[in-house]
């Protein structure tokens, strides 16, 4: 038997509004290059630290609640994700904004919509 967590919900916050979002694909960069330098073995010898980058693709579902969004200019939103059990903590995604955005219509599922985003901050509540 194992004892695997999963996440659980994953709401969007806009404006005081909650979004329920289908998918969810964080990506976070480092920003560490190697370094090259001209040394006798050949190889790279260390790296530097750059600056960390958290991009995020999400998919909503469009609401037809008459809740109107505007997507591409999203800023300043919060993207939870919840674990199911209640002893782990959640993750947030800070600050999120809008990068690039597209629909998609299927004809057995949902209208949906996706979109890129970067966040600026990745907290642990």
């Amino acid at each position: 038997m194992s004892d695997a967590t999963y996440a659980g919900a994953i709401v969007m916050e806009v404006n005081g509004a909650e979004i329920d979002i289908v998918s969810l694909k964080p990506q976070t960069t480092t920003g560490r290059k190697p370094v090259k330098t001209m040394n006798r073995k050949g190889r790279v010898l260390g790296y530097a630290d750059g600056i960390t980058e958290h991009k995020l693709s999400v998919t909503a579902a469009i609401p037809i609640d008459g809740t109107k969004i505007d997507w591409a200019n999203i800023t300043k939103a919060k993207i939870t994700i919840y674990p199911i059990n209640k002893e782990d903590r959640r993750t947030s995604y800070l600050d999120c904004f809008t990068v690039e955005i597209s629909e998609q219509y299927e004809a057995d599922n949902e209208a949906r919509i996706d979109i890129e985003m970067q966040a600026l901050h990745k907290i642990q509540e």
